[in-house]
């Protein structure tokens, strides 16, 4: 019978070719994994039991990482689950090949509080996206981004992925998200004319939209496109300059203020879904907060009305 360790690295080669699942998610599997079975200690699938899994989840939520170590706070719910979900994963994979492990369906999820979602007032939006107020390539790059993140609601990743030769003929752009997968978003005008500003002062000859420019560059006169860690330091840079101090604004504050905006002003949830590319509507559900005060307003008008 093969190792563990063989058998992992056939499901993360399974995982990225049959499944069609992205590196990044390939890299997450193969480090959540690589955890447990530095925890289990043993090289049989055999040795992957009911009372291992709950060994570990124990440990699991007893450690404390990071920034979290002087608090004392351990990992969130959130983040023991990705654990789990990779370890379901492998355990299907094991089962479908006929090896003899636990069940996958044995292993719950850990329960997680309802989703707070970082939304900005309209406000705070409009000083966020003029914040970047002068005439240089940074600053013309800058706006560029944060108008294309409000206009399309684009995942951070995704917008680092857009290429140079993007076609600002049609307010259409086609997106390949989460899971390989195409979607359509579009642009504003003044995405457009944010986006034209800054690709008629560039010189350089670059593939990538955005990328990196003079004292940002590590190596020589190279362009080098952005990560999504740089394009998270720019958000948080503009959003202090902007005097928004009070929230943590982030790529993802944009995109759940670029839905809240469509939901408050009518857009219809399947509607959000298709545009956030999001595959399950469950996920965009987080949203209908913004429809509080409407569905308030509706039941004070027509409730036990009086005739």
């Amino acid at each position: 019978m093969a190792s563990l360790k063989t058998l992992k690295q056939q499901f993360l080669e399974y995982t990225e070719i049959e499944k069609g699942r992205s590196l990044n998610t390939v890299r997450n599997y193969d480090r959540y994994l690589a955890r447990f079975l530095s925890f289990l200690k043993k090289d049989d699938p055999g040795a992957i039991t009911d009372a291992s899994v709950r060994d570990f989840r124990l440990w699991l939520n007893r450690q404390s990482t990071g920034n979290n170590r002087a608090t004392g706070e351990t990992l969130k719910k959130k983040t023991q689950n990705y654990y789990l979900i990779a370890l379901r994963a492998f355990l299907k994979y094991l089962t479908r090949q006929g090896v003899k492990t636990m069940p996958p369906e044995r292993i719950e999820l850990a329960k997680v509080g309802e989703r707070q979602v970082e939304f900005m007032t309209n406000e705070e939006l409009h000083r966020l996206l003029e914040a970047p107020d002068s005439d240089d390539l940074k600053s013309l790059r800058d706006k560029a981004i944060l108008s294309m993140l409000f206009s399309t609601g684009l995942r951070v990743s995704e917008l680092c992925s857009l290429p140079r030769e993007i076609d600002l003929s049609t307010d259409e752009v086609s997106i390949r998200g989460k899971g390989d997968k195409v979607r359509v978003v579009f642009l504003s005008e003044e995405a457009k004319s944010a986006v034209k500003k800054y690709l008629a002062k560039r010189d350089d000859m670059d593939d990538a939209l955005f990328v990196k420019i003079s004292a940002e560059k590590k190596h020589g006169g190279q362009s080098l496109p952005l990560t999504t860690r740089s394009i998270e330091r720019i958000v948080k840079h503009y959003a202090t300059k902007a005097g928004i101090i009070s929230k943590c604004i982030t790529p993802h504050t944009i995109r759940h203020s670029f839905a809240t905006d469509l939901l408050s002003n009518g857009a219809d949830l399947r509607s959000v879904q298709a545009l956030l590319g999001h595959a399950n509507i469950g996920t965009t559900q987080i949203y209908t907060h913004v429809t509080d005060k409407h569905l308030r307003n509706v039941h004070r008008q027509f409730h036990n009305r009086k005739k």
